[in-house]
């Protein structure tokens, strides 16, 4: 999410109420839309952050050697000097910019707070649901003792 918000200037979700319906979303796959100006290498490796898979997502160490490429070596330089361009023009036409971004919702809170009341949403302690993960619409049927999971 720190690289989406590098590259938007926004804070992810900003514009959505941070509440049971966008954990569901969030575990369904749902990510913040990647903006027309982010250069393609930069969201490969953002989407490659974002996979359901943690032993798929990139370590910090490749991150970082990623952006030492991309900074010092300028490997990718036009594709980033393209996207720059495109940012320029869209600000001049005044289609974006701060004071063009979308309100953030009043309920997009971004300080730390207990989720146990959220999560009670989601499912009750005891209780049995169906949750479908992925843009594949794969269901799996849980039982989760919520108390269990914070021991």
């Amino acid at each position: 999410m720190i690289i989406w918000e590098l590259t938007t200037g926004c804070k992810p979700f900003y514009n959505v109420e941070h509440d049971h319906t966008l954990i569901y979303k969030i575990l369904d796959g749902e990510r913040p839309r990647i903006t027309d100006d982010t250069p393609e290498c930069y969201a490969s490796l953002m989407k490659s952050c974002w996979d359901a898979d943690p032993k798929k997502r990139p370590s910090i160490k490749i991150i970082r050697s990623t952006f030492d490429r991309w900074a010092f070596r300028r490997v990718n330089g036009a594709e980033f000097d393209q996207a720059e361009a495109k940012r320029t023009k869209l600000i001049k036409s005044k289609k974006i910019g701060p004071e063009f971004a979308e309100k953030r919702h009043s309920e997009a809170i971004y300080t730390s707070r207990p989720l146990s009341a959220l999560i009670s949403k989601c499912t009750s302690i005891y209780s049995s649901s169906t949750i479908s993960f992925g843009k594949q619409g794969i269901t799996k049927k849980i039982d989760c003792n919520i108390n269990s999971l914070f021991i």
